[in-house]
């Protein structure tokens, strides 16, 4: 399913087949946790803009509509009108963020919702029904999400328990893609690395998911407050215990410098709320760094927000008029400023791409690190 094309130190370029189609690696993927992307973005938008693979929320869609209506409508795919991959989070996050009063067990979670407070179980099992009904191509392994720093004790404890809660998902989806009703037959379960700021911790505990031979592993349980140095130091422990030839996800990284320096510690599969939530503030990625299009220099700016950006935005409209837009609370100025985002990055995937191929991704990192990373 996964095939690697070509290395450049542990930077990696690959494809990875879906039932809904190929990824060209390394990907990010375009966050739509309610089956849309916040900013009014449709699935047509989508392909627009060069987006790849499309994420969605376990909990999220459990809450609302349910996990009953998506399945009986065809699934997720059917049910947002998107015909390319789509990555499922098992919910595991938004179980340990959101949730004000949780209870863990070996079984799983007891927690009331975020919405009206109604009580909710998720373990293992739960969360891969879930995901089988909402039929996506990766289903990602119901885990315990700590917070950083933690005790070096506790989070072995937890590490132990999330392996055993891997194993209980595997079991159950393959259960469940024997039903008749099976939305999508292939289906596949992704594990998720665990193991907090120790970096000991992440190696064992890599160590015993990798036995478990799924078609792709995620180092999750990072960029949750920690300093980004820390972050990469525990990649680079991680990383040559995680399977060649099976893709690796970075959850929830996040900004183009974090990307681009991920890509180069071997990550493939990227994900993150930041481009379009910033968006929505005024808050934009250019060529040449972060602007913030609500400063008042930008009121009578007739230029596109990046003149290097291809993007539907950039093509016809002026930064005067997207601002416009944002201050005086338009809709249109929160769509058209993460269609902006969104297609910046799914481009920067694309010269990452360009960059491996040609066998200079490492002039592309010196070069683009931290240009992108500054502020305007």
């Amino acid at each position: 399913m996964f095939e690697l094309k070509t290395r450049e130190g542990r930077a990696r370029r690959g494809v990875f087949q879906t039932p809904h189609g190929e990824v060209q690696t390394p990907v990010f993927m375009n966050v739509g946790t309610q089956a849309a992307i916040k900013g009014a973005l449709s699935a047509d938008d989508l392909k627009q803009i060069g987006c790849q693979v499309e994420l969605s929320n376990t909990y999220h869609l459990h809450v609302r509509p349910g996990e009953q209506v998506i399945h009986g409508l065809g699934g997720l795919h059917r049910f947002m009108g998107w015909d390319g991959p789509i990555l499922t989070d098992s919910g595991g996050f938004q179980v340990f963020s959101l949730a004000k009063l949780r209870k863990i067990s070996e079984e799983g979670v007891q927690f009331n919702a975020h919405t009206d407070g109604h009580r909710i179980f998720m373990g293992p099992e739960e969360s891969m029904r879930i995901q089988w009904s909402l039929g996506s191509d990766i289903a990602m392994a119901f885990d315990e999400c700590i917070e950083n720093p933690a005790p070096h004790d506790y989070v072995q404890r937890s590490c132990e328990r999330t392996t055993r809660w891997l194993g209980r998902c595997k079991t159950e989806l393959e259960r469940l893609k024997c039903r008749e009703d099976t939305v999508n037959p292939g289906q596949m379960l992704w594990g998720i690395n665990q193991g907090g700021t120790h970096a000991d911790l992440r190696v064992e505990h890599m160590k015993q998911i990798s036995a478990l031979d799924l078609p792709g592993y995620a180092i999750g349980g990072l960029a949750v407050g920690e300093p980004t140095e820390v972050m990469y130091d525990i990649i680079e422990q991680v990383e040559p215990y995680m399977p060649v030839d099976r893709p690796r996800y970075l959850m929830g990284v996040g900004t183009p410098s974090n990307i681009i320096e991920g890509v180069w510690r071997g990550v493939d599969f990227f994900d993150c709320v930041m481009p379009a939530r910033n968006a929505r503030h005024g808050h934009l990625f250019t060529s040449q760094g972060i602007i913030n299009l609500n400063n008042a220099k930008y009121i009578s700016d007739p230029g596109p927000i990046d003149p290097a950006c291809q993007c539907p935005v950039c093509q016809k409209y002026s930064r005067a008029y997207v601002r416009h837009l944002l201050r005086s609370g338009e809709m249109l100025g929160m769509r058209f400023a993460v269609m902006h985002n969104l297609y910046f990055y799914n481009q920067l995937m694309a010269d990452i791409r360009q960059a491996l191929d040609e066998n200079r991704f490492e002039a592309f990192r010196l070069e683009k690190t931290a240009v992108l990373a500054q502020r305007i």
